[in-house]
């Protein structure tokens, strides 16, 4: 589809016939540079804020994710820990054994019943030393989940302050902006009111991949005020005349000229 093409679907169409088109063309060219307007006033409040709403976001991430691996790691040494109380249990059942196995040696009566005795005291004592050596791996693992949660503790803390500092500044920074926001935001939608839904729709998707938010510029220096292109003569023309919405052919965006600007408010 050619760029005239797309100014004539962009057309708005004639009013009834007792109100002129160029009129009413007028208009809402008049209410798509206000709705430009605004929405560049809007923008400049939410670049005040800056990346504050994202840093906090983040810091809010970071957060969670160091008190979800506090608690992992919390899990695990209590895991650890309960597994040491299991092996201590278990080598005292084994020394147990032992002692009555011992015991027995004292009043075998043969030499089969001897060696019987003695492995399952060897089994036993070889019993105790896998616990010991399982209770030294254990605790070695939870000296080291404990430094770890040291420091994940630390770094928590230092997040939580940091987040606290930039909860404040962006509360700050919204009670100064909010109330003029909500201001704009208002205006916004009345001068959408005043134009046809797939205009503001046009005018919704070339701002959204224009540079800076600009959907509607004013002609200056005989180029449009986006690109910066040149804008032929007859195309100019057009613009003063009002009687259409004109795009640029280079950067699609919606042209108007000083007398349309001027009547902003």
């Amino acid at each position: 589809m050619s760029k005239e093409d797309q100014v004539e679907n962009m057309n708005p169409g004639a009013m009834a016939a007792d109100e002129p088109v160029e009129v009413t063309i007028e208009r809402k060219l008049v209410a798509l540079y206000t709705l430009q307007q605004i929405h560049s006033q809007i923008d400049k409040i939410r670049i005040i804020r800056g990346e504050l709403p994202l840093e906090v976001q983040d810091l809010e991430d970071e957060i969670a994710g160091l008190e979800t691996r506090i608690e992992n790691y919390e899990n695990e040494t209590n895991a650890l820990q309960q597994g040491i109380a299991e092996k201590k249990l278990a080598i005292k059942d084994s020394q147990t054994l032992i002692k009555r196995y011992e015991e027995q040696l004292l009043n075998v009566r043969n030499n089969r019943e001897y060696d019987a005795l003695s492995k399952e005291v060897e089994f036993q004592n070889l019993e105790i030393q896998l616990a010991e050596k399982r209770i030294r791996e254990f605790t070695a693992k939870i000296e080291e989940y404990q430094k770890e949660i040291e420091t994940a503790k630390s770094v928590l803390s230092e997040r939580v302050s940091d987040l606290e500092v930039k909860k404040s500044e962006l509360s700050s920074i919204v009670e100064e902006t909010e109330k003029e926001e909500e201001e704009l935001v208002n205006k916004a939608k009345e001068s959408e009111s005043q134009i046809e839904e797939r205009l503001v729709m046009a005018y919704k998707r070339i701002r959204q991949s224009a540079r800076n938010g600009l959907a509607v510029v004013q002609v200056e220096r005989d180029a449009c005020g986006g690109c910066f292109n040149k804008i032929p003569p007859q195309h100019q023309l057009d613009i003063r005349m009002h009687k259409k919405v004109i795009v640029c052919e280079y950067c699609g965006r919606i042209l108007v000229d000083k007398d349309i600007a001027a009547r902003y408010k």
